[in-house]
């Protein structure tokens, strides 16, 4: 072989060897992270959770209605490291037995945990918030939150004082979160099913579900404080557009999954600075009613942080 073959073989593979090991470089500066209301993840997993893990094993994973002992979750997690390898995971349980419960799942390096939030001590406020601080490839280090906002019921007043009281809660450690970021501190995002629909375009039939919780104009108006007052970014919406949905839960009764008469009610609320980084997002819907392993569809958003 000439000088000139060889070195034109050296270059081609020197070439292969840079694209691939750029390659390798943008894929980490680009993380992932899901939300999912799981319902139950005892039931998620006879329903094929733990399928839909190996095939996304998303960069941080919050989860909300976990609804299991201490011992299940730990049973059914650790069969999510045969995709992962290492991962930690954290998890708060709800005080009352079968409500709530949330998680958070992360292959990046978790530098700080906090759980619950400040001032709510009754055992039904339990299970709702973690907050983890996570550092990403590029050693920033971001906040993320799982978070489950009661469902509240129009019709119980007891339910509805509930969700507000959280809601009021809420409001404060948002705003400390948010003067964080805007001062130089650790960017954030929150992540969850919030039992909330913001405007017309999250709901399919908004008028008929103004009185009903979640879409009451009371309850809306906290979104709207979040958005404008605090400054957070709903991040599908800016991604999106002013389009109708797209929703992420659909009611188990009549034919709502499959006419698409759907809530947008899991979110991704993330600090601007944040929320410029985001590149794209999936709401990975089942193809089927019978394929469903929850009735919420994961929302994942990429980032390049």
């Amino acid at each position: 072989m000439c000088d000139c073959a060889v070195l034109c073989v050296w270059l081609t593979l020197f070439l292969l060897r840079t694209i691939r090991c750029a390659a390798c470089i943008i894929s980490r500066m680009t993380i992932t992270i899901t939300t999912s209301n799981v319902n139950g993840i005892r039931a998620a997993q006879r329903k094929g959770i733990t399928k839909w893990a190996e095939r996304n094993t998303p960069d941080i994973w919050c989860m909300q209605e976990v609804r299991a002992p201490q011992t299940d979750i730990d049973r059914i997690i650790n069969g999510f490291k045969t995709a992962y390898g290492q991962l930690t995971a954290l998890n708060e349980i709800c005080r009352i037995k079968g409500r709530a419960g949330v998680a958070l799942l992360s292959d990046l390096p978790v530098v700080a945990q906090r759980y619950g939030l400040p001032g709510l001590d009754e055992d039904v406020d339990s299970g709702r918030w973690i907050e983890a601080d996570i550092r990403t490839p590029q050693g920033y280090i971001v906040t993320v939150v799982s978070v489950y906002v009661h469902a509240g019921n129009a019709d119980d007043p007891v339910k509805m004082e509930q969700k507000y009281c959280f809601l009021n809660a809420m409001l404060n450690r948002m705003s400390q979160l948010r003067d964080e970021a805007a001062h130089g501190g650790k960017q954030a995002v929150l992540c969850g099913d919030f039992n909330i629909a913001h405007t017309p375009l999250d709901i399919k039939n908004a008028k008929a579900n103004e009185t009903h919780a979640g879409f009451m104009p009371a309850e809306r108006a906290y979104v709207d404080k979040w958005l404008n007052e605090l400054e957070f970014v709903d991040v599908v919406r800016s991604l999106a557009g002013d389009i109708q949905g797209p929703y992420t839960w659909w009611s188990q009764r009549g034919r709502a999954f499959d006419n698409n008469v759907g809530w947008r009610i899991d979110y991704q609320l993330a600090t601007p600075e944040l929320a410029e980084t985001a590149r794209g997002f999936v709401i990975d819907k089942a193809p089927s009613y019978d394929a469903r392993w929850s009735d919420h569809a994961p929302l994942t958003i990429s980032y390049d942080v």
